[in-house]
């Protein structure tokens, strides 16, 4: 991965990996709207899909496993580039798909900014059998109140309410007189 990065409009499911070198006060910077699609070259990126961090935050996990187990990208997807993952030091920029908005995108990035690799997250299957609905949990299916017993019911509510308003109004007029 070097020079220019084009991303196909639609994309999906893809985390770029770059490492940043820069001091750790300019990657900071970074999280700032506008400075990050800057140095990519770009007009805008959505911040939301953006993850800035120095790789010394993933302790023992580290920036193979963060990607695994973090991600969901494959063990397998990642073997190929697992010696350059393990060399990276100081800070680091994920980029997913998602934060081009879907729209074909081209990346110019700066120089402090060199890609490592791009991987495949594994897709979630959604599938499940259909399960039956029970009786019970069907709209209108339970007892339906007489409209007698209805309009009984809300009178009952309605009266329940105005006791507590006049009540409370009765005895925010007795502290405020006495």
């Amino acid at each position: 991965m070097t020079g220019v990065i084009e991303i196909p409009a639609g994309e999906r499911g893809v985390i770029r990996v770059f490492d940043l070198d820069m001091r750790p006060e300019q990657t900071q910077f970074l999280r700032e709207p506008g400075a990050l699609a800057q140095v990519l070259g770009i007009d805008e990126i959505n911040l939301d899909h953006v993850e800035i961090f120095p790789v010394s935050d993933l302790e023992e996990l580290g920036l193979a496993g963060y990607l695994t187990q973090g991600c969901g990208i494959a063990q397998e997807e990642i073997a190929p580039d697992l010696a350059a993952l393990k060399k990276l030091s100081g800070h680091v920029l994920l980029l997913r798909s998602r934060a081009f908005n879907g729209a074909a995108t081209r990346l110019t990035p700066a120089s402090q900014i060199r890609p490592i690799a791009s991987f495949g997250e594994t897709p979630i299957t959604w599938s499940a059998q259909p399960q039956p609905t029970p009786e019970s949990s069907r709209l209108y299916t339970g007892p339906k109140l007489s409209p007698r017993a209805a309009r009984h019911a809300a009178r009952r509510i309605g009266a329940a309410l105005f006791a507590v308003v006049m009540s409370a109004i009765v005895v925010t007029l007795f502290v405020l007189v006495f």
